[in-house]
């Protein structure tokens, strides 16, 4: 495991110096699941939730999110990014605990002199939490998991894929 980089000789939080880094291409790519009532999904597909097009709205939030990374986390660079790309799966058949999932993929890429996997989840949770708020009058209990970086490329410490 490599050294904390967060961190200056006083042992206090620090922005990391990136200025004398090569600007490359990098693309992070996160995911994570919501797991919802079966109906709960019924509703999304058939557009009848109350607030509008969840996906819709979701893919706006997520791409929202990603954008505004700097912003929500403190140590993270504002960055130019060139592309953001929010997919989703959907899993309709209820699994053992009975409850259908919706995954959420996001796809975040810049050229520039740090990476973008910040964004990447933070594409990803933005998207999962807005799926939330829009079906929480009829589901309370839905569930946030496996929100994690799938994959990354760019940069000194090269590329990344989860097993």
């Amino acid at each position: 495991m490599g050294k904390l980089t967060h961190f200056n000789s006083e042992g206090r939080a620090r922005m990391v110096d990136v200025s004398g880094k090569e600007s490359t291409e990098r693309v992070a790519v996160a995911g994570g699941r919501v797991r919802m009532q079966p109906d709960t999904l019924k509703l999304i597909q058939a557009g009848k939730m109350k607030k509008g097009d969840v996906l819709a709205v979701a893919q706006v939030a997520g791409i929202m999110g990603a954008k505004k990374t700097s912003d929500l986390i403190p140590m993270c660079h504002p960055l130019f990014l060139t592309s953001i790309d929010i997919t989703f799966i959907e899993y309709p058949e209820p699994g053992n605990d009975g409850l259908a999932s919706i995954g959420v993929e996001a796809r975040v890429k810049t050229t520039g002199q740090t990476g973008v996997e910040m964004e990447a989840l933070t594409a990803v949770t933005t998207t999962l939490l807005t799926i939330y708020d829009m079906c929480k009058a009829v589901d309370k209990g839905m569930i946030f998991e496996e929100i994690c970086l799938l994959s990354k490329t760019g940069g000194k410490s090269g590329e990344f894929k989860r097993a």
